[in-house]
């Protein structure tokens, strides 16, 4: 099928390098022209396990190519799929203006049938808009169907959430449009779920916000267990065997971030306000959640007396989860912000995320090109992201290289015992403090 995909962020590169691979003719379309070329060479513009090897291959065998020209894009495909992005507006809700400038493109290039989906992650009622925005942008008299289709990808293992889906959901109004796409989708052998258009804008948003919901309850649960003195791990694993909660997002911590959870939780509770409908669990889990990090640095202020100007601190993990570069909504980036408003210095290291964190940071902070050398002359470790290089390190080296051996650990990654084996002075979330 010839598909063209405008957009190439992360949902949009991941979903045309995937659908390519399914033996599709794919351009993907982007307004960045250095971006187009490096695309164009095989080079991904974002880091993603598996992206480069399966964008090299498709380039190869003629199934993918990049180019900014929409116009050539919506000519050419008989699906185009819509992937711009959808940030959160300084209000709350999400910022459609791409999303509206595509569909107007797509009304004054359109020169027969078309299935336009949205794949951007957007409100309930943006397939009834843009079906809106391109009939009156239209020069001709043709016809086409809007479609909702969100995506479930997670960073760190797009490829593989995209090849082996939960389920893939469609949303149409009429059953044409809804078996053409569920063809596309049919060689992954995966569970389809056709609904309405409106439904389908809905359960993107409420599958995020309930998983947000989830890892905001199981980290209230941390802080009365640190409270008290009991485990998280244990009951979280107790909670976790109970076959109607399951053990997924269950993990304690420093809270959410990244480009979705923290965006499309904030756009459902607006959206129910925009409805005169008031999310008041939505509204608590984003409470927890910009909570759970300043709890963190508390800890960490509290074993100082309050008083860390002068200290260095020595930080593993900038990105908001492992294997990807993503800083988007990272928790790093209020902890360290916090830490260097209270006079603190800052060695940062992280395997991918590093460029990105400059981005942010510039040179407020220092960047080490391993874990074991920015321990130098720092007071203490702090990890912040669970990169499984730090699960198993050498901790005798680690206590070696460390001025006074202190981990204040964000993501629970060291077992209780070994530390005070090893006589650590270690904090965690929602566990003893052990030393």
């Amino acid at each position: 099928m010839k598909i063209t995909i405008v957009g190439t962020g992360y949902v949009g590169l991941v979903t045309g390098v995937c659908l390519s691979d399914l033996g599709n003719d794919v351009i993907c379309v982007d307004i960045d022209k250095e971006k187009v070329k490096k695309l164009n060479e095989g080079i991904p513009t974002i880091y993603e396990p598996g992206l480069e090897e399966l964008l090299t291959k498709n380039i190869k065998e003629n199934r993918i190519r990049f180019t900014d020209s929409l116009k050539e894009g919506v000519e050419k495909s008989e699906v185009i799929f819509i992937a711009v992005g959808t940030p959160q507006s300084d209000t709350g809700e999400a910022d459609m203006s791409a999303v509206w400038s595509v569909a107007e493109s797509i009304g004054k290039y359109i020169n027969g049938y078309k299935i336009v989906i949205n794949k951007s992650t957007v409100p309930v009622g943006s397939g009834d808009k843009v079906y809106e925005i391109i009939k009156k942008n239209m020069e001709g008299d043709y016809k086409f169907d809007v479609v909702s289709n969100p995506e479930f990808l997670r960073e760190g293992s797009a490829i593989s959430d995209f090849m082996n889906p939960d389920r893939v959901v469609i949303g149409a109004n009429h059953p044409a449009p809804a078996d053409k796409i569920k063809r596309i989708y049919e060689p992954l052998n995966a569970p389809i779920l056709i609904t309405d258009v409106r439904s389908a804008e809905i359960i993107k948003y409420a599958s995020n916000a309930f998983l947000s919901v989830k890892i905001s309850f199981i980290n209230e649960i941390a802080n009365l267990s640190q409270i008290v003195g009991a485990n998280i791990v244990d009951i979280a694993r107790g909670m976790g065997l109970d076959s109607r909660i399951g053990d997924k997002f269950l993990n304690a911590g420093i809270g959410f971030g990244g480009s979705c959870f923290p965006k499309d939780t904030m756009a459902l509770y607006s959206t129910g306000k925009e409805f005169g409908y008031e999310f008041k669990i939505v509204k608590a889990a984003i409470d927890v959640n910009k909570e759970q990090r300043k709890r963190f640095v508390d800890i960490i202020l509290k074993h100082y007396n309050n008083e860390v100007s002068g200290k260095n601190f020595a930080i593993w993990g900038l990105a908001f989860k492992p294997n990807t570069d993503d800083m988007r909504e990272a928790p790093s980036i209020d902890i360290i912000n916090s830490l260097l408003e209270k006079g603190a210095r800052i060695k940062a290291y992280d395997p991918v995320a590093t460029e990105e964190a400059k981005k942010i940071f510039s040179d407020k902070i220092e960047y080490g090109e391993n874990c074991y050398d920015i321990l130098q002359e720092s007071d203490a470790l702090i990890i912040l992201t669970e990169w499984n290089e730090f699960k198993q390190i050498d901790l005798n080296r680690v206590k070696e290289s460390l001025k006074e051996p202190i981990i204040f650990d964000g993501r629970n990654i060291y077992d209780i015992e070994y530390m005070k084996e090893l006589r650590f002075i270690y904090y965690s979330i929602g566990r003893k403090k052990v030393g």
